[in-house]
């Protein structure tokens, strides 16, 4: 069973709390007042017959100050500890209490209109744009921002955040086969010839090493021979080779319609139908791309690239003069003043937030409402009463002050009317 959460008694509590002892004290006071007034008049009446008016107010005054006095402790307690029917009402009620309140509130501040016209009276946009226009404000918004997200970045663990990349990599990334999408990929360029400028500056990059780098396409092709072949033969082979490789090259550039370019094209359209349809193919491909995605080599270097990432981030969050917080300051600045200067588009940005806000309010406002009647069910029913009692208890005093003054008045009324008809009869 839970414990009801305990209201704290605030210095303004205290304040409040002498204040009440002060009325009460007052009221009390002129309760006494009009009974030591009551028994002087009720002495002497016999010997000063003007004095049955004076003990007519009194009386009356008394029976206004008790009466009232019963009715605002009744309220708070049982009056002289008798328990009293009807007595003890806020202690006793205090569930219906927050019932009560939290319909109020639903009803007359959690609702579509309300917030609607409220919003449209405030001119959030306009307001909330000439803030945010100040260099100082957006700075200020920018460091409270930055604070945010470095604590909210510290309290990530760095091997859940790990894990939870490759989850999500693994399921939306990795898990999915490549091959089929590839495939259209690959038939898509070749269909339209994207592949050719990719085939003329591979043949360009390599007539160029050819003829900056002759030597080495010699000992490339001279260290496969067998070492039994005479060194001119290998000059000859070399030679012939290279002229041929060069000349290949230089064949293949300059005839958009080489045979090489054919079957290359058709290596590329058999390759895609294969990566689409054929089952061997598609295998062998995702097989490959697991080996390389899911080596331990691949994850060292996902979880380095997040740690490397999330510190530069962290220190472009500290650094007031990082680039990164003078943009974000600069983005909001003059987001706040497009919102304060353009009004077509402020309105827009009203009408989000008041629809949002309706939403909200209209899907939400029961349960909003049922924080209150929760909240006031959890509370201790004599601190609840206590808390009450200091914030209206000096104004329910004022009731004893008027009660005891109208008493004395409506008894002396009363008195005065009785004699005068006495007499007329």
């Amino acid at each position: 069973m839970t414990s009801s959460p305990t209201l704290e008694l605030t210095a303004a509590d205290a304040d409040r709390a002498r204040a009440l002892r002060s009325m009460k004290r007052l009221a009390t006071g002129l309760l006494l007042v009009m009974a030591v007034i009551f028994a002087v008049a009720f002495a002497l009446e016999g010997r000063y017959p003007w004095l049955a008016y004076v003990r007519a107010a009194a009386e009356g005054g008394m029976v206004g100050a008790l009466a009232d006095w019963f009715a605002v402790t009744a309220l708070f307690r049982h009056p002289l500890g008798i328990p009293i029917p009807h007595t003890a009402i806020i202690p006793k009620r205090k569930d219906e209490i927050g019932v009560s309140l939290g319909e109020f509130v639903e009803t007359n501040f959690l609702s579509e209109e309300v917030v609607r016209q409220k919003l449209a009276s405030v001119s959030v946009s306009e307001k909330l744009g000439g803030w945010l226009s100040e260099p100082a404000n957006a700075e200020r918004v920018t460091a409270e921002g930055s604070i945010a997200v470095r604590g909210l970045l510290e309290t990530l663990s760095d091997d859940d955040v790990r894990e939870v990349i490759e989850a999500l990599a693994s399921k939306h990334l990795i898990d999915p086969q490549w091959a089929p999408n590839i495939g259209r990929w690959v038939e898509h360029i070749v269909g339209v010839g994207a592949h050719h400028d990719a085939v003329d500056l591979l043949l360009d990059r390599t007539g160029e090493w050819l003829s900056t780098n002759p030597k080495a396409f010699e000992r490339l092709v001279s260290s496969r021979l067998p070492t039994w072949v005479p060194s001119f033969v290998d000059r000859l082979v070399d030679d012939k080779l290279y002229r041929e490789a060069v000349s290949f090259v230089q064949a293949v550039r300059a005839d958009p319609d080489h045979q090489l370019r054919h079957a290359l094209d058709g290596y590329l359209g058999e390759l895609a139908e294969q990566l689409q349809h054929d089952d061997a193919t598609i295998t062998r491909f995702e097989n490959a791309k697991h080996e390389v995605i899911d080596s331990p080599r691949v994850r060292e270097v996902a979880g380095k690239t997040w740690t490397a990432a999330k510190s530069a981030f962290l220190e472009a969050l500290d650094a007031p003069d990082s680039d990164l917080r003078v943009r974000i300051a600069g983005t909001i600045a003059d987001f706040g003043r497009r919102l304060s200067t353009d009004r077509a588009f402020s309105t827009r940005v009203d009408t989000r937030v008041a629809d949002a806000l309706s939403y909200v309010v209209t899907r939400y406002r029961h349960d909003i409402a049922s924080i209150i009647t929760e909240t006031v069910e959890r509370w201790d029913a004599r601190e609840t009463t206590q808390k009450i009692e200091l914030l209206v208890g000096r104004d329910l005093q004022f009731i004893r002050l008027n009660g005891t003054i109208v008493g004395a008045l409506a008894g002396l009324a009363i008195f005065t009317v009785a004699q005068a008809v006495l007499r007329a009869f």
